[in-house]
């Protein structure tokens, strides 16, 4: 099920996890109406995403749980992007 797509912004990616030598990324402290668009718009400028960013919903609501996923093709894509994005406000 997909979230609501409503176009708003991606307040607070307060925290980020990743593997160690990961290209996937974890986001967690979305807003709860972040959507995958906004969430590709904030972290797409850091290198290209090979599978599609996944924002994690309610299955019966439908809304964001505040967290998500994005995959990067190399790994110094997704470094850079952790580095920059951790604790930073996005607006889209």
């Amino acid at each position: 099920m997909q979230c609501l797509n409503r176009s708003v912004s991606l307040p607070v990616a307060r925290w980020l996890l990743a593997r160690h030598l990961s290209t996937k990324l974890f986001v967690g402290g979305l807003s709860y109406d972040t959507n995958e668009t906004a969430l590709k718009d904030a972290f797409g400028k850091y290198g290209e995403i090979i599978e599609a960013v996944k924002v994690i919903c309610h299955r019966v609501h439908g809304e964001s749980k505040g967290y998500g996923f994005v995959q990067f093709s190399s790994e110094a894509a997704a470094s850079t992007a952790m580095k920059e994005m951790d604790g930073q406000a996005c607006f889209h």
